[in-house]
């Protein structure tokens, strides 16, 4: 069963998050909150994946990512915001979320989203990071600098970066590639320090901006959110 707390400031979009998470037979919201009481909550459950809203007027995610952070049991964070463009995106990401989900996510994708967070993929709409990336024109400038060391990586390193950038886990990756999770992990790493960024999130923004994705004839899904979708 994977364990999720939400939290979000309006009541609303916690008890919508929670109605349609737990219809899904292996996922249960053990909780949900508003900001002020969201560190003690993921504390006190100790959830596999935490929803946070990014912005929030008591105490704001970015704050509650950076406790969550520092947590013995972290969990898999992805960010809730309402605009795709949201200027603490790029932050959240570089502070270690898993990714960022709109609110407006479709209900029917949000259940295999939170799926793939568990799984160790990340959840990323393909649209929705070209705009974070489109609002941000220093990240952008540093993006196009990343996409020529993308086009160094060798066959097999550009092979993975998109099923990364597709939001698969390192044993799905190995699965799909029938290789194993750890030659899988050791590929991860070389991708990661090749294009000198610390996360998977990051080297899926290289991926996109490189124009990976669309040269395998798709977004990495918009189900693909995972892109957002799928991911």
């Amino acid at each position: 069963m994977i364990r999720v707390v939400v939290v979000d400031d309006e009541a609303l979009v916690r008890s919508g998050f929670e109605l349609i998470l737990n219809a899904a037979e292996d996922i249960q919201v053990v909780a949900t909150a508003n900001g002020a009481d969201a560190v003690d909550t993921v504390r006190r459950e100790s959830p596999d994946v935490l929803l946070l809203d990014i912005r929030m007027p008591d105490v704001d995610g970015l704050t509650v990512l950076r406790a969550v952070r520092a947590l013995p049991h972290r969990p898999v964070v992805a960010m809730l915001t309402t605009f795709d463009t949201d200027e603490y995106v790029l932050t959240a990401l570089r502070c270690g979320a898993g990714g960022f989900l709109l609110k407006d996510t479709d209900p029917v994708q949000l259940a295999q989203l939170v799926r793939t967070l568990a799984a160790g993929g990340i959840v990323m709409s393909p649209k929705a990071s070209h705009a974070v990336l489109r609002g941000h024109p220093a990240a952008a400038a540093a993006a196009d600098q990343g996409v020529a060391r993308v086009r160094d990586l060798t066959d097999r390193e550009r092979q993975v970066l998109l099923l990364i950038a597709d939001g698969l886990s390192n044993g799905e990756i190995g699965t799909r590639v029938h290789l194993s999770a750890g030659t899988i992990k050791d590929h991860v790493s070389a991708i990661l320090a090749k294009l000198r960024v610390s996360s998977r999130v990051q080297a899926a923004l290289l991926a996109q901006r490189a124009g990976l994705l669309s040269d395998q004839g798709g977004e990495g899904g918009e189900g693909d959110q995972g892109g957002e979708g799928g991911r």
